[in-house]
Parts: structure tokens; C-alpha cells; sequence
């Protein structure tokens, strides 16, 4: 399964990526073979010439079989290019040709808002071009039929396309990587046109899904995303924080479609069925049919039939005699033929993990669960055994994927697991009853929703330890060793596991590790006063009021990085939350700062634009009970250790006629930047001038007035861009400059001029997108800057 791993990584091209997994299967499995055969004529007194001979009779067949498996998934491949590249799509792609097409809907819309500038929402659909017709002049223009998969990026008012839809469109074709699962990008902005409704059994389908989703929404709103999320993947109301904690503490997989909730409900059914007296082929019939039913209602996507393909073979592994030989075998024929039908799999994370996730539970399990059972009840043996090794076989991937390990991720599936059970089934039962009584389901929802509170308890009380998550390097080297390191516990996990005492000090040392984890002794310094979080492409700012207790100025663009920096700070307590204008990159991660802490008041610019993040912020406070107010100008303010002064704006511009847009925040002269809040802070002998994203006008306008802009620390206006006004950096006199900046962003932050401008200036600079959180401490009146132990590329400390 490694070298399967390695294709998914690695492959860029279907065929290569399909070679490459041939090569992996059959390799594995000539290894596999030769070992069982050499172990069990050894076992049986063979004399070792016999054996040779059997390992070379083996090893034949294993070499027709290689081939076979290859040219098999070799010939998938090019099949797959080529229908790819079939018709006249990519070609026109390399154009940018403008063209009429008829599509069928082959996903779920998702509708998506830019963090960094102004862009109205989009939405991206999965979809197949049926007939395409291009707008080039009559000489050369084109009508076919085709099957073209395509990626269509369309305006808002593609959201209320339906999977198994057929609607007409105008567009854009653009093109894709190489290696992409789809020949082309359709942007669109036109609505779509509708032809014909979905098949009636898909349209009975979102039937169910719409009553299961009416019946719990009265329930709070995790627990209304999460039920229909845990019954058919429907992840539509799962909100982002909730999603974020699940992903920290390994839950993720209770959210998506996996093979879980196939297996939990064939686990109820088929027991249910041999009560009322199903027998032998009847229970066959019953587990096809729930199989069929579950495709239905999940809709059936390909990560839907991975699902119920992993889903089938874990459960025979658990419940069938002679099950791990059997569901080895399984696992490899089913691996085989998922590639065969769809060889893009070979690069999809996804497949990766629930190849590895089903063999683990089936090569590691049975063997882990032995062992614990020598001195615990067999039910809890299974419970631990079961997530411990889907963990372990994932966890390179995961890292790969997310740049972090989690150590919290088997404790969270072991006090979840119990509760996943009951609510997959209610949640099952629930839809069934809503298409006979909505008043009935929604008692049954009520039912359903209290297992779902527990889920989400264990995933937010977990994610809030501070070692659920800790950072791993996502390089090859990084992952590489990772793989030896959880190799090596395979190897010798079931000696520990089978002595209680062994067993007993290893949960103890992670419980330490977890609740202090080595990597951040140290860290944040318990003198810290001003914190720069990295929160990517924004700003999000911490000052230190008291004791667990903060103001903070800006909250990124995303909840999850804000959330994780002031849980890194342990701050419960945030008397002021400080917007200094409401552009998404400043405001985006509003509702992190407020996932369980209390929050006393907002203060924000009296400049409400962009209105659609100004109302998304209103709303996120009116629900969580907190004052929304407006700055003064040279108003000045004191909580706790913080003193500041409000130096702009002083007066506001024009906000734009409701339906138009005023400058993105890239753009010199945005009304937005320049109405940005500029406060001069003091703190335990600093003086901190934060600045948001003035642009020079309103840097001048501010110089203009007056104020004493000297200060120790200055947070560089607008992420360090290149518009900036010499004058205002030289009134500012700093010792140390800030500049919040993502990694890799698309504006160019922070500007070569910009850098130069502060280095001539004998200013010391510091950036979030080098070195990662910055932190400001003044012990002893000596000002000093740490960065993170584990990001520390070049800032000073």
C-alpha cells in the first residue's frame, strides 16, 4: 500500500500514475505471497529446496499476473486521456474560445467567497459538456456531441443547479493543468438555462435529503450539519469551525461520505434482518439492496462508490469467518477494478486513504485487538483496535496533506465511536419517517441530534488541547520519515499493547505530550504583550489585557488560523474585538475569536463596505449576543493593560449606492483601506501604532493631524504592499516593523520597495509569511521579538 501511496502523491499523469499502481499492487502482492508461502511450508518441516521451488512457481505466476495488471490498468489510462482529450473541448480551451454547451451536472454546486479582495461570490460545479456549439464566426464554427468533463466556475446564481440536471450555457473555456480529472474550466457569467429535470429516483432522492435536513432544523446549527452529513455526506450545513475541529482531532471521516456509514448501517440491518427470519441469499438481498439505497441517496459519485466498495470489505472483515484472508483478497480486487474503471484514483488523496484506512483495520486490527483483550473486555478492545490502526496506515498521508500530526485523533474516535452508531441509524430512520410524517421525523431528528452533541463535543474539547495538532514538515523527507516512525510502531505496538502496565505509562506519556506538547515549551514567551498571529493573507492582532484576556484587532481571513492563535495564547476573555475595516482578509475570522471564549463588544469603522461582510459581521455578533459600535475619532480607550487612542478615520467617505462596488482592496484610493482604523496603543512602556490598510492619502491625512505618531512598533500598513508614504513610515520613528503577509500570496506582500523603504530607515522588519507568528515582549524595558521555534527562517530574537 506504500507504493500505492507513492502514486497518488506523485503521479501527474493518469497513465504514469496507473503504471505506477500496477507495479505497486502486483509487487506488494508478490511479496505478500512468497512470504506466506515460505512461513507456512517452514511452519510445516518443508525442507528448504521444496520451499525454493514453491517461491519460484509463485514468483512465476506473480510475473503473468504483474503483466496482466499493468497492461490492464495501462490500457484504463490511455482510455481515460484519451476520452479526455476526444472532441473538440481542449482544443478550444487552448484558445479561450467562447462557446454554447449543454451540460449534465455531475455534483453538488458549492458556493465560494474570495478572502482577499472584493470578488462576489462564485460557485464551482462538477459537470459534462453533452453538445457544445462555439460562437467563432460561421467559417469556423462547431456543433458535436460530446461527454466532456468539465469544471464550470459560474456566479451565484449557479447554486441552484441540481446533480443530474441538464441545462444549456454560454461560457468561456479555459484550460487546467496537466493531469487534472477534467479537460477544461467553463467560466461562466450568464445564468444557467434549464432543459430537463434529474431522473425521477434522484429527485426521490433529494426528497429524503430535504426531509431529513427540514426535520432537524430546529436543532442548534452544528447539530443540524452534522446529522445529515453522518447519515449521506450531505456536508452542506457543517459549518467551518466545526469542520476545522474535526479535521484537528481526526473526525473528519465522520463528515464525508467514507465507508463508515455504509458498514454502521449494513451493521444494524443485517442483524435486524436475521431476527424477523431473513436467511443464506435473503441476506444478500437485504445488503444489495441497502448498498443500492445508500449509493441512491448519497448520489452516485465516485467518492460514493469508493465508499461503499471500503465499506463492504471492512465489514467482512469484521464479521465473516476466515474474514482477513478473505477481505485481503477483497481490498485487492476491489482496489484493482476502482482503478480499472476511474485510473485517476492512483492520484487521489482521498482513495489513498480509504485503501489504507480499510487495510489497516484488516492487517492490524484483528492482531491489536487480540492483544488487548488478554486483560480488557473484547467490545472495548475492538474500539480501540479499530481507530488505532485506520489512524496509524493514514497518518504519512494525512501529514502530507495537512502539515500536521494529530495525537488526539484515537482518543476522539474511541469517545465519539459509540455515539456515531445511534446517530447514523436514527439519522436513517429520520429521513425514512420524514417522507411519511415531517411531526413524527422531527421527534426523531430530536432523537438523533443528542448522540450528534456528543460527536461534537469530543471534536471541540479535543481540538482545543494544546497538542491536538502538531506541525509536521509535508516534504518527502518529512513523510518519509514519518512512515518509518509509524512502521516501527506497527512492528512493536502489540508488545505494548498486550501488558496493561506498557499500555498504561504509553497513554500517560501522550496525555503529557497532548496537554504540553514538547514542541511548544517555550512558546508562546509568558511575557509576551503583542502578538502578529499568522493568519495568512491579513491581519490578526493580539494585545495582552490581563491575565487570559485580550483585545484583538482584526481576525484574518479564515476562523480556524485565528482560533488556533489565541488557543496558543490560552485567552478566554476578549473585552474589545477591534475591525478596522471590513474587507474579508480583516474580518473573515470573526467567528474563531468567537468559538467559546466571551467576547465583550466589537468596535468597527463607521465605513460599512464591503455591506455584505458588514452584514455577515453584524449577524455573526447578533447571534452570539455582543454590542456592535462605531470608533470615534481621537476617542480613547482603556481595558485592562491596554491604552489606545483612535487617530483615524476622521472623517468618512461616501459608502457606494447599494449595487455597485467600490475599489478592491488592491487598488490605491480603495474608500475601504483608506477609512481602515489607525489606533497608537500603549502597553507596559510600548508605544504600538497599528495602521490597518491606510494607502497614502489617508497615511498624509493622518500626519496632517497632527498626532504624535512616534512609537516603538509598527504594524506596516496594508501587509507591507508597495503603496506606502515615506513620510508617514518616518513619522512613525519605529525600532521594530511587523508586516502580516501570507505565504505564496498573489499581491506580491510585502513589496520589495516597501522593505528597501524600512531598511533605509534603519527599521527592523519582521514578516509573518517568513517567520511565522511574530511576538513582542518588553522585559525590563528591552524590547525583543520571538518567533516560533518551529518557523524561525530568519527574524531575530
Amino acid at each position: 500500500m506504500g507504493w500505492l501511496t507513492a502514486a497518488v502523491l506523485v503521479g501527474q499523469s493518469p497513465i504514469v500514475a496507473g503504471i505506477v499502481a500496477g507495479f505497486a499492487l502486483t509487487l506488494a502482492a508478490t511479496l505478500a505471497v512468497a512470504l506466506r508461502l515460505t512461513l507456512r511450508a517452514q511452519n510445516r518441516g518443508v525442507r528448504t529446496p521444496v520451499i525454493r521451488h514453491a517461491s519460484r512457481w509463485a514468483l512465476r505466476w506473480e510475473v503473468v499476473g504483474s503483466l496482466v495488471v499493468v497492461g490492464g490498468l495501462a490500457i484504463a489510462a490511455g482510455l481515460h486521456t484519451a476520452a479526455l482529450r476526444a472532441g473538440p473541448v481542449q482544443e478550444l480551451a487552448t484558445r479561450s474560445a467562447a462557446v454554447t454547451v449543454r451540460l449534465k451536472i455531475d455534483g453538488d454546486p458549492s458556493l465560494r467567497q474570495s478572502t482577499t479582495s472584493r470578488r462576489p461570490p462564485y460557485v464551482v460545479v462538477r459537470a459534462t459538456i453533452e453538445e457544445i456549439r462555439s460562437r467563432a464566426g460561421s467559417e469556423n464554427a462547431i456543433r458535436e456531441r460530446v461527454r466532456t468533463p468539465v469544471l464550470v466556475v459560474g456566479t451565484a446564481k449557479w447554486e441552484h443547479v441540481r446533480y443530474g440536471q441538464h441545462v444549456d450555457a454560454n461560457g468561456r473555456l479555459e484550460q487546467v493543468e496537466g493531469g487534472a480529472e477534467v479537460a477544461a474550466m467553463l467560466s461562466t457569467r450568464s445564468p444557467p438555462r434549464t432543459v430537463d429535470e434529474p431522473p425521477w429516483w434522484l429527485r426521490a432522492a433529494e426528497r429524503v435529503r430535504a426531509g431529513l435536513r427540514d426535520a432537524v432544523a430546529g436543532e442548534p446549527e452544528d447539530v443540524r450539519g452534522l446529522v445529515p452529513a453522518l447519515v449521506m455526506g450531505d456536508v452542506s450545513g457543517v459549518s467551518t469551525d466545526l469542520n476545522a475541529d474535526f479535521q484537528t482531532t481526526g473526525l473528519t471521516h465522520l463528515s464525508a461520505v467514507s465507508g463508515t456509514n455504509l458498514t454502521l448501517l449494513l451493521a444494524f440491518l443485517l442483524p435486524l434482518a436475521r431476527l424477523v427470519g431473513v436467511r443464506a441469499r435473503g441476506l444478500t438481498v437485504v445488503g444489495l439492496l441497502t448498498v443500492v439505497v445508500f449509493i441512491v441517496l448519497a448520489r452516485p459519485q465516485p467518492s460514493v462508490l469508493r465508499a461503499a466498495a471500503m465499506g463492504l470489505i471492512a465489514l467482512a472483515a469484521m464479521t465473516s469467518g476466515g474474514g482477513r484472508r478473505r477481505a485481503v483478497r477483497s481490498l485487492s480486487v476491489a482496489v484493482i477494478v476502482l482503478l480499472l474503471l476511474d485510473t485517476s484514483l492512483a492520484r487521489s488523496a482521498g482513495f489513498a486513504l480509504s485503501v489504507l484506512a480499510t487495510a489497516g483495520i484488516i492487517l492490524l486490527g484483528p492482531g491489536w485487538r487480540d492483544a488487548l483483550a488478554r486483560w480488557m473486555p473484547g467490545w472495548l478492545a475492538d474500539a480501540i483496535s479499530c481507530p488505532l490502526a485506520a489512524q496509524l496506515a493514514c497518518t504519512p498521508i494525512v501529514a502530507w496533506l495537512s502539515g500536521e500530526v494529530s495525537l488526539v485523533a484515537v482518543a476522539a474516535n474511541l469517545l465519539a465511536g459509540p455515539m456515531v452508531g445511534p446517530a447514523t441509524i436514527l439519522g436513517f430512520v429520520t429521513a425514512g419517517v420524514a417522507l411519511v410524517s415531517s411531526h413524527l421525523a422531527q421527534v426523531v431528528g430530536w432523537a438523533a441530534g443528542w448522540p450528534a452533541r456528543w460527536i461534537i463535543l469530543v471534536a471541540r474539547e479535543g481540538a482545543d488541547l494544546p497538542g491536538a495538532a502538531n506541525a509536521w514538515p509535508a516534504t518527502v523527507v518529512g513523510v518519509a520519515v514519518l512512515a518509518v516512525l509509524c512502521l516501527a510502531l506497527v512492528l512493536g505496538l502489540h508488545r505494548i499493547l498486550a501488558r496493561p502496565i506498557a499500555m498504561i505509562l504509553a497513554v500517560i506519556l501522550l496525555a503529557v505530550v497532548v496537554l504540553r506538547p514538547v514542541g511548544s515549551l517555550g512558546w508562546p514567551p509568558d511575557d509576551w504583550l503583542f502578538v502578529v498571529c499568522d493568519v495568512g493573507q491579513g491581519d490578526g492582532l493580539v494585545l495582552r489585557a490581563g491575565d487570559r484576556t485580550a483585545v484583538v484587532v482584526d481576525t484574518g481571513p479564515d476562523p480556524e488560523p485565528m482560533d488556533r492563535c489565541l488557543k496558543d495564547l490560552d485567552i478566554k476573555y476578549i473585552p474589545v474585538v477591534v475591525l478596522s475595516h471590513f474587507h474579508a482578509d480583516h474580518v473573515g475570522g470573526l467567528a474563531g475569536v468567537l468559538n467559546d471564549r466571551r467576547v465583550g463588544e466589537i468596535e468597527v469603522t463607521p465605513y460599512f463596505s464591503p455591506r455584505a461582510e458588514y452584514d455577515r459581521v453584524v449577524e455573526l455578533a447578533s447571534r452570539h449576543g455582543v454590542v456592535v459600535r462605531t470608533v470615534a475619532f481621537r476617542e480613547q480607550r482603556v481595558v485592562g493593560k491596554v491604552r489606545w487612542t483612535t487617530l483615524w478615520p476622521a472623517k468618512v467617505p461616501a459608502l457606494p449606492a447599494p449595487g455597485t462596488s467600490s475599489a478592491t482592496s488592491t487598488d490605491e484610493g480603495s474608500p475601504e483601506n483608506n477609512a481602515s482604523i489607525a489606533m497608537m496603543v500603549e502597553l507596559d512602556g510600548l508605544r504600538i501604532l497599528l495602521t490597518g490598510d491606510l494607502e497614502p492619502e489617508s497615511q498624509r491625512a493622518v500626519v496632517a493631524t497632527g498626532a504624535d505618531l512616534r512609537a516603538d512598533v509598527l504594524k506596516v500598513p496594508h501587509h507591507g504592499s508597495a503603496q506606502q508614504d515615506p513620510g508617514f513610515i518616518a513619522a512613525a520613528n519605529a525600532r521594530l516593523a511587523l508586516i502580516s503577509a501570507g505565504r505564496d500570496n498573489d499581491y506580491g506582500h510585502p513589496a520589495p520597495r516597501t522593505l528597501d523603504l524600512l531598511s533605509h530607515d534603519a527599521i527592523r522588519t519582521a514578516t509573518t509569511n517568513v517567520s511565522g507568528p511574530l511576538v513582542v515582549t518588553n522585559t525590563n524595558n528591552h524590547l525583543a521579538l520571538t518567533t516560533h521555534p518551529r518557523l524561525q527562517e530568519g527574524a531575530g530574537k
